[in-house]
């Protein structure tokens, strides 16, 4: 078996290959799903309302995400029905599992690029130890400031983190830093430029194949529905892509803990009517600019954030009451660095 690095670092995307009709996808829907839902233990019922709505294009399904496998169902759904299948989002540190990292890659997956993620990670492998709330913090202030466009870099957090990671020279997840030529912050955010670039050409090898896109805009789990990122905004509207919002409700009550097997139960799927490219109201860019960078987010900022809120309370009408929109729209079942590593 190919050996795999256990963390997600610029090689390893560069490595990833899409397929149209991924091996590993087939494999888990053919065998493990559909021995889970109708066997062991069976009586799983996956019901999809809206199905004739999908267009025939490849699109971006914009799903709510009530718990870590809840869009197992609904791929399966959509494999059997139709014949469709997805590259989907996933966070950066599930390929801290050499097993875990070799099952996404296998099965058409996009691993998601955050300068959380490259802080927390380069931390804990020079320091040896996850960051304090306090040391990510104070990093992550300094990181965004340098890379912001409009502001001044805050003050280089001495004293606050270890000085090794600050004057170590090393290579970051793939890319050198010399302590002599830039600071910390920009080494992270030179890092964080060139995965970004690579995490967007894989967009363009999966639409190139024919294959949809699916994306919690929420960015982390929640039972209820929780405040959208901008991320979305960024893929759909660079590409001009078709979204297609997908209330899921129940999937929490089929995989209630860590666990990949569901239980016996009932998960309801709506799809809603398509969103097309310049469908929303102000939201269209027909400039060319290049999505996960400062100056994007500078300029359009305004628009990707009303975009992807448009999308959200499209959402928001095709779940049950229990998962709409909570009182707390920050609410998150991952909180502090744990949800890097």
């Amino acid at each position: 078996m190919r050996a795999f690095p256990e963390m997600l670092d610029l090689a390893r995307l560069k490595r990833i290959r899409l397929t149209r009709e991924p091996l590993g996808q087939r494999l888990v829907g053919g065998v493990l799903l559909y021995a889970n839902y109708n066997v062991f233990p069976g009586n799983v019922q996956i019901d999809v309302e809206g199905l004739e709505r999908i267009p025939r294009e490849p699109v971006i399904f914009a799903m709510n995400h009530t718990d870590k496998y809840n869009y197992f169902p609904f791929q399966y759904y959509l494999w059997k029905r139709t014949g469709r299948m997805t590259a989907t989002w996933v966070k950066g540190k599930y390929y801290e599992s050499r097993s875990v990292g070799a099952f996404m890659e296998w099965t058409n997956n996009l691993p998601t690029v955050s300068r959380g993620y490259i802080l927390a990670r380069d931390f804990l492998t020079t320091v040896g130890r996850r960051p304090t709330e306090a040391e990510y913090d104070a990093l992550r202030t300094w990181v965004n400031s340098t890379a912001a466009v409009d502001s001044e870099a805050s003050a280089t957090p001495t004293g606050v983190v270890p000085q090794e990671l600050l004057e170590r020279p090393r290579d970051i997840l793939g890319c050198p830093f010399d302590p002599a030529q830039q600071s910390y912050a920009e080494a992270v955010n030179a890092t964080y430029r060139a995965m970004m670039r690579e995490f967007v050409a894989l967009h363009d090898r999966a639409f190139g194949c024919g294959l949809d896109l699916l994306i919690f805009p929420q960015g982390t789990r929640s039972v209820t529905l929780t405040r959208g990122h901008i991320g979305l905004a960024q893929v759909a509207l660079r590409y001009k892509k078709t979204v297609v919002p997908v209330g899921c409700s129940g999937s929490d009550l089929l995989y209630p803990g860590e666990s990949p097997w569901a239980k016996p139960g009932r998960v309801v799927y709506r799809i809603g009517e398509p969103i097309p490219y310049g469908s929303v109201p102000a939201c269209s860019i027909d400039e060319p600019f290049e999505p996960f960078t400062p100056a994007a987010e500078h300029t359009h900022r305004a628009v990707f954030q009303r975009y992807v809120d448009y999308v959200m309370d499209r959402i928001n009408e095709l779940v049950d009451p229990p998962y709409q929109y909570g009182e707390d729209l920050d609410a998150s079942l991952v909180a502090g660095t744990e949800r890097f590593l």
